[in-house]
């Protein structure tokens, strides 16, 4: 970790080692942009599952800013059945070579499981994104530094098929900071350096709507942990039941939550409507540094 960004950000600097180039967070917000190609995701299952679909949607968001493309295999809506690894490696491994040739981006999977990690690794994926915090594949930690590999450790309260079932906690983000801290000691533990390790609270993961606000409001306090910090608020729930609009509503309220994030020094947003998002984050950050890159 480096020194804050700018005299107006609480934000810190990082410098995240990929295997062939080093992506800098902290200067501006940085967008990834979401591929599911699930049937059955919240807000676009099916609408990837083609190769070509999906391979056009990444560099469609590539082209509207995306700085990581974030794939997919597995939805892990609540309620999702988890899917046979196979299926998902059939799913996610082609793509992202595919994707990786194609677009000059960092490409990140969204997988719990050692065996897809190790396959979309050897490929030559940058970014491993595992929603279980390393709790639900005790190998990966090993891996991850075998490729020496980021990681994003992100929060969750149970499984994606129980994790909504009257999620309660006595100390909100106390908890949830012990929870990460466990998780960057697991990340850390066989070598992997903790600026490697990006945290993530974990929006709909096992929380109320009340919870996912407090967390947004309160992201500045994970600066604590010493890592770059992902949010992931992107047609959630708890915007649909605020604003009480359906999923494809959630356009204004998906760009409240990353103009918060962002001004309580988060470094990556994770998000469906890259082109929208990226303008988003670029006036917000412009707001918290008046002097700086966009003046």
């Amino acid at each position: 970790m480096q020194n804050l960004a700018n005299s107006n950000s609480i934000r810190p600097y990082f410098n995240l080692k990929l295997h062939d180039r080093k992506l800098p967070l902290g200067h501006e917000t940085m967008i990834m942009g979401i591929l599911n190609v699930t049937p059955d995701s919240f807000s676009d299952g099916g609408l990837f599952l083609d190769s070509g679909k999906a391979i056009d949607q990444a560099v469609k968001m590539w082209e509207q800013g995306a700085d990581i493309i974030d794939i997919g295999g597995e939805s892990t809506r609540p309620g999702a059945e988890p899917v046979p690894v196979d299926e998902e490696i059939q799913r996610v491994v082609p793509l992202a070579k595919d994707i990786i040739n194609k677009i000059p981006i960092p490409v990140s999977v969204d997988t719990y499981k050692f065996e897809v990690a190790e396959r979309v690794l050897d490929i030559g994926a940058h970014i491993i994104n595992d929603i279980s915090g390393l709790r639900f594949d005790k190998r990966m930690p090993g891996l991850l530094s075998r490729f020496n590999s980021p990681v994003v450790v992100m929060h969750i309260k149970g499984t994606p098929r129980d994790m909504q079932e009257n999620p309660a906690y006595t100390d909100l983000v106390g908890e949830i900071k012990a929870y990460l801290e466990e998780g960057i000691r697991m990340a850390t533990g066989d070598g992997l350096e903790r600026e490697q390790v990006i945290v993530d609270v974990g929006i709909g993961f096992g929380k109320t709507v009340s919870h996912n606000l407090e967390l947004i409001n309160r992201l500045d306090e994970f600066h604590k942990l010493g890592c770059p910090i992902l949010i992931g608020p992107s047609r959630k729930s708890f915007i649909g039941k605020v604003l009480n609009l359906p999923v494809q509503d959630r356009l204004e309220g998906t760009a409240a939550a990353v103009a918060i994030a962002i001004s309580r020094g988060v470094h990556i947003v994770r998000v469906h409507d890259c082109g929208t998002m990226k303008r988003v984050a670029r006036m917000t950050d412009a707001i918290l540094d008046p002097y700086g890159t966009y003046s």
